[in-house]
């Protein structure tokens, strides 16, 4: 058009009508490559908003199963097609990656569509000669193996046959007839010579096509399980008392139910010690405890399912004792109580609520929680704690327990943590005072604060503290083998315990 024997005017206008129509197929170009970019973010939103939907319906699962044993196969199933979706997705998207790994990004953080007009990351990576390249290789075995896990974890059930369908079909590696009648590989077909924004599509949307298939997975497993958990069959019936225990002559209350309620469930007759409520469909119970001891409930429901009468039974059992005419009172520690220290004390009274009892006894006064108290005996030999239980029917209980008061035991006196310790003159040059309430079960802290020492031959040292001084450590080194060092008057300061307790048992140590 610009050549032959035509004017320099004519070939300048037939060049600007070339330059035009090559501009017009290059802004085509770029608005398909854009379309393109459009569809991969529509793709990679609804694979987004695909997943949260997912997520719901496998955390219904779980719940469902959680409360429901008929649920159970589907959360397995479940867990098995979530995993293996993940996995591929996860695949997917590292190819994504690989694609756009070093194009960068707009301030908006998007790709630049019309610029990803070329293959060669793919047709180099994916590809070699007339076949496949390692990586490709490895691609078309990673969708082999989902399809062949999904098939796995779904099984035989004829229920999901469609979906069998639906992933030979939709995730097919079969090689492929082009327009001209060519056969291809399938990456080849698909991939080769592609620009690179084509191709992230189509991953983009192999990616929604795994996520709607786990869709589909939990929807027609939450549904046939659904069935067969509303099967009048899979319901059991359950007994629910008020109590658990009761007073002789007491009034039993308490509610039959299904163990999957229903305000739509209603039976057509119930036998039993009670009578149906219409409004709610459940079983009313009222009647008289019988004697003491264990006491059985039984009864059945009769439903109507597909015209035939269907039969619940159940059962339960409920214990009467009593009336109570004796409180448990018992020491937190021991059996008996310390003088100058704050003995922790229970009190109960059975089939009495905690917070309907109270105690009381001199030096006694609550610990800060029901049926929890402190003594602080006095002098004497004996407490008596006094406890006064109110029924439900108002009247009273009472009972008393009297406890012996002992003093507190002696502190003994210890050197390297023995009464009676031996080692050379070094070893005692650097050994502690301490001082311990032995066999006594409350905690308490004792910290020495001074000691004599005597040295055979050498006079009465006192010190400070619980380690040797200076002084101390010179009389230790005129002791000779065989010489028992005397350690006495050793004075404390106790923390637990009442602070007139200052009496340290004498501890030796003998030079060898």
């Amino acid at each position: 058009m610009a050549g032959g024997k035509l004017t320099p005017r004519q070939k300048m206008i037939n060049l600007m009508y070339l330059v035009f129509i090559a501009m017009l197929a290059l802004n085509m170009s770029k608005e398909v490559l854009s379309a393109f970019g459009l569809m991969n973010e529509q793709f990679e939103s609804s694979n987004v908003e695909t997943s949260k939907n997912n997520q719901s319906l496998y955390d219904a699962l779980s719940a469902k199963a959680a409360e429901n044993q008929s649920f159970a196969p589907a959360k397995a199933l479940s867990d098995k097609v979530k995993a293996i979706s993940e996995s591929f997705s996860v695949y997917l998207e590292k190819l994504k990656g690989d694609i756009v790994k070093d194009i960068e990004k707009d301030e908006n953080g998007k790709l630049p569509y019309e610029a990803m007009d070329k293959g060669d990351k793919i047709d180099e990576g994916w590809f070699e000669g007339d076949g496949y390249s390692p990586k490709g290789k490895e691609i078309v075995a990673t969708i082999e193996k989902y399809k062949s896990d999904m098939k796995a974890a779904i099984g035989n059930d004829v229920k999901y046959n469609a979906i069998i369908r639906e992933l030979d079909n939709k995730f097919s590696t079969a090689d492929v007839k082009d327009g001209e009648g060519v056969t291809k590989k399938y990456l080849e077909y698909h991939y080769k010579g592609f620009p690179s924004i084509a191709s992230l599509t189509k991953l983009s949307a192999m990616q929604n096509n795994v996520k709607v298939m786990e869709a589909n997975v939990y929807n027609l497993a939450l549904g046939k399980a659904a069935i067969e958990a509303t099967s009048m069959k899979k319901y059991q019936a359950m007994v629910f008392l008020d109590k658990n225990a009761y007073f002789q002559g007491e009034k039993v209350t308490g509610k039959v139910v299904l163990g999957r309620y229903d305000e739509n469930t209603k039976p057509t007759s119930f036998e039993g010690p009670g009578k149906i409520d219409p409004a709610t469909g459940q079983a009313k119970i009222e009647m008289t405890a019988g004697g003491v001891g264990e006491q059985n409930i039984k009864g059945k429901f009769n439903f109507l399912e597909d015209g035939k009468n269907v039969p619940l039974e159940f059962s339960g059992t409920y214990v009467v004792v009593p009336k109570p005419n004796q409180a448990t009172i018992s020491a937190d520690k021991m059996n008996v109580v310390y003088r100058g220290v704050d003995n922790p004390i229970s009190v109960s009274f059975a089939g009495i609520g905690s917070d309907k009892v109270k105690a009381n006894a001199p030096g006694m006064r609550a610990a800060g929680k029901a049926g929890q108290y402190v003594l602080s005996p006095g002098a004497g030999n004996e407490v008596v704690v006094s406890v006064s239980g109110t029924l439900p029917d108002g009247s009273t209980v009472t009972d008393k327990k009297a406890f012996r008061i002992k003093g507190l035991p002696a502190p003994t006196g210890k050197i390297r943590g023995e009464v009676a310790a031996k080692g050379s003159k070094s070893n005692l040059e650097v050994c502690t005072i301490s001082a311990d309430m032995e066999d006594f079960d409350f905690p308490v802290t004792v910290n020495v604060t001074q000691f004599n020492i005597k040295v055979p031959g050498q006079p009465t040292i006192v010190v400070q503290g619980n380690k040797m001084d200076s002084r101390a450590k010179s009389a230790i080194a005129k002791a000779g083998r065989g010489d028992v060092v005397v350690i006495s008057e050793i004075k404390a300061k106790f923390n637990g315990i009442d602070q007139g307790v200052k009496r340290v048992s004498t501890c030796t140590f003998e030079v060898q």
